[in-house]
């Protein structure tokens, strides 16, 4: 035993349930099954020690720890514990990993050695996404412990990143711990929030009960705790209600005041025992300034009102001590436990707990800290002009807290503007809020009006940057009032704004309504300078709804902008305009459309203005595959946005390549990707690219005839509003009305082309609907269509895409072939079947479709043809439309091999049954409830034959009649569909 008083408990006390809590944490994360753990409780209960020893024991298992801390120095200094716990990491790293791909260049907004100057996805959901990807990535095989401490001092977006991590830890090797104070806070209600989801737990801290304070006492007192006098102990859980951090500096305070002694090995209480003593941390605290001198106490109430870290060199400014007696002041209380060096250089300190900093400022008068806080501003603007980084917030708060609510909320105002051209609108946002709260209420006549107006304005442009529409309103009504006379430009700009929010909101009815509202604000003959900014918003809002003229008019407008965004000279602008230009062009001219990406992509390099540049190339790569099915322009700008850290572009990029891989048949590859885009789209909540990959998954399960899978993958992709989407005509053109078409199924077919058919006049969004190909071709078959819709058609630039000629080409062999031109029928032909040699499923439809017509014309190799497609559906599993052209096959007198499934095609249960392959054949065509003689025409077997099979399965599956096993019949196909 010593008589020397350990600064803390070296070992756990009293916290044994908890630390098993957090381990298994950690055991789960070593088997990807990761998790969040929040530790909640007050302040100085031991939640940091807590944590401190789970990472020690996760790195001794072989764990990457990643930690970082908050801090309440500029409490929104954005993502500093992200940036803190990767810095340590990239520290160790030779490189970062190779899969990170195109996350690496979004973490260098933490990281500065892996920042690539370019343009990255700004958005805080691919910040928390790469976050993920890292931490996965480092823990694979062995787990990776992310700890955020003080989390309760965390900003907006470092909320928000732990919220979606936390969403989806379910198969990562990843644990992420959180120490949290049990206080009402953003931090809190996080907590609660993920564990009411069932994302992540509570390990709630209470304070100690007597007799683990006194384990705790001997601990700090270097004794086992038989050797400890329980009055000791008795008296320290007294004055400190069992939080451990009070009762050590107690236990401290005690020792060196003498109130506690260690005689002849035993240590005993000085004079007479009192039931109750009135000792409180801050007079401990006070007392341990104290002994620092005048010059220590003067430095740690400076350094309080700082916040728990503080710059050294602003604190000598404000106190005026000279060198030697700071240095003197510094290493007693580092010395002492009060102070430790703090990571962000030698100039930094903090306190090393935040109870001390808050001792002391219990300790000063409201004057006193008032004038403390004034000369630390004055000394932070003194040492920081231009007030860097977050030296500008660190001033706001030290000027709020000196009663200069003007000078704060200014000093809030022009931080929260950095914010935005930087880390995103959450953080700005609450800094703004924060500045409003400073000036208070005052009246609209009130002498602060520029400021106010100022910071309504900015607030408008981070909620429209944020997509919050309905609070953007609140804010524009907030201006009004203060701006009632206020210049035109300000009004529109104001509903210009809010239209954006709407935009990012998709509410675009709102967003439209907003535009009506800034429109009738500006002059008849406003110039288009002035109307650049409604012109570009408009441009977006009003192609959101595939209404008659609305990309004419997306168009025209957007060419107003350019000429606007020229005068105003404005490159964002001008790269935007041009874009909706390319994008509605396509109608008209590819080659015209490819300029205008030209365009977008030339001014965006000219002015750094990297995801304008991804725009420009994605567009190009667009255009080359629908002119000629060619993807390397495309390939090129998905791999440039992942290059760039352009994730949401990438994912845009990438859902074209899927698009590609399901029209050229290539089911396994398309799948692949679809699904992992689907994953992560819904995890970042790319809402339109999420909708769009719906409908892709459902034109992939469309070219493979399996009709329940499309339907479901529908009604998911109308429960995202799809319906009133642009993506809508594709749904219905290329999934229902294929689907119908591979299925032989002629009424559906017919619903669907009609539902596809463009209107007369009417503009289309997207060229592969149907409209310039596949109905054209149907209508002409039916004898709907004739030469001038077939010119029509052939001679615009929609049909002249290559999906779409392969069946424009078809249309014009059939009508050759009906004027008897069959030389010229059969070029046609051929000319069509190279344009859809990269398309096999509708190369092999189409030679389905037009050989009847060939058969009546007598042209053309229409024997060929459907055997070519049988033998292609059949192994492909599209065996409906392979036994349709068997049946027509059999009818013209050819002879084919019989083809029957093999009995491990059929369902376990039927099998089990005894179904034969005979009867499943029987059996699936039943699905579409055919007679006797349609099921023996489509099998080329008998009537009676057919007769037979339907009695041995109505006997084998006990359906008990034929309506019953047509109904048994559809349901195994659709789970059959759905596989």
């Amino acid at each position: 035993m010593t008589d020397r008083v350990r600064p803390r408990a070296t070992d756990l006390v009293g916290r044994d349930a908890e630390a098993d809590a957090l381990h298994d944490a950690l055991d789960d994360a070593r088997r990807s099954r990761g998790t969040a753990v929040f530790v909640v409780g007050e302040p100085g209960i031991g939640k940091t020690r807590l944590v401190t020893e789970t990472a020690d024991r996760a790195l001794e298992s072989g764990m990457v720890v990643l930690k970082g801390r908050c801090t309440a120095t500029g409490p929104f200094v954005p993502y500093r514990p992200l940036s803190e716990a990767l810095l340590s990491l990239a520290r160790t790293l030779e490189e970062p990993p190779a899969e990170l791909g195109p996350y690496l260049p979004v973490l260098g907004r933490l990281v500065p050695e892996w920042w690539t100057g370019e343009g990255v996805d700004r958005s805080p959901v691919v910040l928390a996404e790469a976050v993920l990807r890292l931490a996965s990535a480092q823990g694979r095989g062995r787990g990776c412990l992310l700890v955020v401490d003080d989390l309760h001092d965390a900003d907006p977006e470092t909320l928000a990143i732990i919220e979606y991590i936390a969403a989806n830890l379910a198969h990562q090797p990843v644990a992420v711990v959180a120490t949290v104070r049990s206080a009402a806070c953003a931090a809190s209600e996080l907590a609660n929030a993920v564990v009411q989801r069932r994302e992540g737990r509570l390990v709630p801290i209470g304070r100690l009960c007597e007799p683990d304070t006194h384990r705790l006492a001997a601990a700090c007192l270097g004794c086992r705790p038989e050797e400890l006098p329980v009055e000791v102990s008795r008296r320290v859980f007294a004055d400190s209600s069992g939080i451990p951090f009070v009762a050590e500096e107690l236990i401290r305070s005690m020792r060196t005041a003498r109130e506690l002694l260690c005689q002849d090995g035993r240590w005993r209480l000085a004079g007479s025992p009192r039931s109750r003593v009135p000792f409180t941390l801050v007079r401990a605290i006070e007392q341990r300034a104290a002994r620092l001198g005048p010059g220590g106490a003067r430095m740690l109430s400076a350094a309080a009102v700082l916040g728990r870290g503080f710059p050294l060199s602003v604190v000598q400014r404000c106190t005026d001590l000279d060198d030697s007696t700071l240095l003197s002041c510094l290493r007693s209380a580092v010395a002492d436990g009060l102070l430790v060096p703090d990571e962000r250089g030698p100039d930094w300190y903090t306190f090393e707990h935040p109870l001390a900093e808050e001792a002391l400022l219990a300790g000063l008068t409201p004057v006193d800290r008032a004038a403390l806080s004034r000369r630390a501003a004055d000394a932070v603007e003194e040492l920081h002009p231009e007030l860097p980084g977050t030296w500008c917030h660190l001033a706001a708060r030290l000027r709020r807290q000196g009663g200069d609510p003007p000078a704060a909320a200014q000093l809030y105002l022009e931080v929260a503007r950095r914010a935005l051209a930087g880390s995103g609108p959450g953080t700005a946002i609450a800094l703004l809020d924060e500045a409003r709260q400073t000036l208070g209420e005052e009246s609209e006549a009130s002498t602060h009006r520029g400021l106010r107006r100022e910071l309504l304005e900015t607030l408008l442009f981070a909620l429209a940057d944020d997509g919050q529409f309905d609070r953007a309103l609140q804010v524009a009504d907030g201006l009004r009032q203060i701006d009632v006379e206020g210049e035109t430009t300000r009004q529109v700009e104001l509903h210009v704004r809010l239209a954006r929010a709407a935009e990012v909101a998709g509410r675009w009815d709102e967003g439209l309504r907003q535009v009506e509202l800034a429109r009738a604000l500006v002059p008849r003959d406003a110039d288009v300078r002035q109307t650049a900014g409604i012109d570009a918003v408009e441009a977006f809002l009003v192609v959101s709804q595939p209404v008659h003229g609305c990309v004419g008019r997306s168009e025209e407008l957007a060419r107003r902008a350019i000429e606007g965004a020229e005068r105003r000279g404005d490159p964002a602008l001008a790269c935007q305009a041009w874009y909706a230009v390319g994008f509605a062009s396509r109608r008209r001219s590819l080659s015209e459309s490819d300029e205008c990406f030209r365009r977008t992509l030339r001014i965006a390099t000219d002015s750094d203005l990297m995801i304008w540049r991804n725009h420009g190339l994605i567009g190009l790569g667009n255009n080359a595959w629908l002119a000629e099915a060619t993807t390397d322009v495309l390939v090129h700008a998905h791999k440039e946005a992942l290059r760039t850290g352009c994730v949401s572009l990438a994912h845009n990029a990438g859902a074209m390549l899927a698009f590609d891989a399901v029209l050229r048949s290539q089911f396994d590859r398309a799948a692949t990707l679809l699904d992992g885009a689907l994953e992560e789209t819904g995890r970042l909540k790319l809402h339109s690219v999420s909708r769009y990959l719906l409908m892709l998954r459902a034109v992939l399960a469309a070219h493979q005839g399996k009709r329940a899978q499309m339907r479901a993958t529908l009604a998911e992709f109308r429960a995202q509003g799809g319906e009133r989407s642009r993506e809508a005509p594709l749904a219905r053109g290329l999934a229902e009305l294929f689907c119908a078409l591979l299925t032989e199924d002629p009424n559906s077919a017919d619903i669907a082309a009609d539902l596809s058919a463009a209107q007369p006049g009417q503009e289309t969004f997207f060229h592969l609907s149907g409209p310039h190909g596949l109905i054209l071709l149907l209508g002409t078959l039916d004898g709907r269509a004739g030469w001038a819709e077939h010119d029509r058609v052939s001679a615009g630039q929609a049909g002249r895409m290559r999906w779409n000629r392969q069946f424009v080409g078809l249309s014009k062999a059939v009508l050759l072939g009906r004027e008897g031109r069959a030389e010229e029928a059969q070029t046609a032909l051929d000319a069509a079947m190279r344009s859809a040699e990269v398309f096999p499923t509708a190369r092999h439809l189409g030679l389905r479709l037009v050989a009847d017509a060939a058969l009546e014309g007598g042209w053309g190799q229409p024997y060929r043809w459907l055997t070519e497609a049988e033998d292609y559906f059949y192994r492909t599993g599209a065996t409906t439309v392979a036994d349709a052209c068997r049946a027509r096959l059999r009818r013209l007198g050819v002879l084919l091999r019989q083809r029957r499934v093999g009995t491990d095609q059929i369902p376990p249960r039927l099998r089990a049954a005894g179904v034969t392959s005979r009867e499943f054949d029987v059996f699936r065509l039943l699905e579409g409830r055919l007679g006797n003689k349609a099921l023996a025409d489509r099998l080329h077997i008998s009537a009676r034959t057919v007769e037979k099979h339907v009695a041995s399965l109505l006997a084998k599956t006990g359906a008990g009649d034929r309506a019953r096993l047509c109904d048994y019949a559809a349901d195994v196909m659709a789970g059959l569909n759905a596989g």
